[in-house]
């Protein structure tokens, strides 16, 4: 009960934040990551599966969608090159400013967050998935599941370093998704978002590093403070927090633009 107070809270509030409040320009991020070369190698892949995929940023459909229909994908330039290669995947769930319910709606999307940051990087060594959350609705976990599936089937993808993150209304999907689902992520990065603290033990052996401003005032820094403690509590080891004192609702610039960042999630790999 009360992780839905807090949660229809933070919805009024992230309804009424303007679309600046969750999106970054990507050519304002200071510094540019350059994230390192992502993980060990899965066993390679039959050749004859393989799909040529055109590389950089383009706008994709899900197959039998579900709420989520339009997602923004980034191929690395290199991807057609090693046709046996296993590729790690990130999932960014943007925030309440990039919703829509048009193709080009997504533009909105590609300069969002990580999605925003990885498209000046043509060689970013993952494979990122960018959903996009229709007008006045909600990050919605079964929907999420058709898109995690569909990627499995359309991309040379290594189901054990698949990664997903979010900021602002992001977040809450990011600690919603991960953990209703643990087993299908290597690690998460949720971002000034609210956790449903009462799944907690559910993470408390997953990879998970979460931020938050202090001085956020669009989302409360408690939603994070009590998910990353109520995880410890459940006896969680692996769990990385990082709060700054300042910085407003905006804690996904400095994060993604952070090569530790990467390093880290990188290390992560389903057991």
């Amino acid at each position: 009960m009360k992780y839905r107070i807090i949660l229809g809270a933070a919805i009024m509030l992230l309804m009424a934040a303007c679309d600046k409040t969750s999106t970054v320009d990507p050519a304002k991020s200071e510094p540019e990551a350059a994230p390192p070369a992502a993980g060990k190698p899965a066993p390679p892949q039959d050749s004859s599966d393989f799909r040529t995929q055109q590389t950089g940023v383009t706008f994709r459909k899900v197959n039998n969608p579900k709420e989520v229909t339009d997602y923004v994908l980034q191929i690395p330039a290199s991807y057609n090159t090693d046709k046996t290669k296993r590729w790690p995947v990130i999932i960014f769930l943007h925030g309440v400013g990039e919703r829509g319910n048009t193709v080009n709606d997504l533009n909105k999307v590609k300069r969002a967050g990580l999605a925003g940051v990885a498209a000046k990087n043509p060689d970013f060594p993952y494979i990122v998935i960018s959903p996009q959350c229709k007008t006045d609705s909600w990050w919605n976990v079964p929907s999420l599941n058709v898109l995690y599936d569909d990627i499995l089937k359309q991309y040379n993808v290594d189901p054990k370093r698949i990664y997903v993150t979010g900021l602002s209304m992001g977040g809450f999907g990011c600690w919603e998704w991960v953990a209703a689902y643990p087993s299908k992520f290597a690690a998460a990065v949720p971002i000034c978002g609210v956790g449903p603290v009462a799944k907690a033990c559910a993470l408390k052996d997953k990879p998970v590093w979460a931020f938050h401003n202090a001085d956020d005032p669009t989302v409360n820094v408690s939603g994070s403070r009590n998910m990353v403690n109520a995880i410890k509590n459940c006896g969680g080891k692996v769990i990385k927090y990082t709060e700054n004192a300042t910085g407003g609702h905006d804690a996904w610039t400095k994060a993604y633009n952070d090569p530790a960042l990467f390093t880290w999630l990188s290390a992560q790999t389903l057991k």
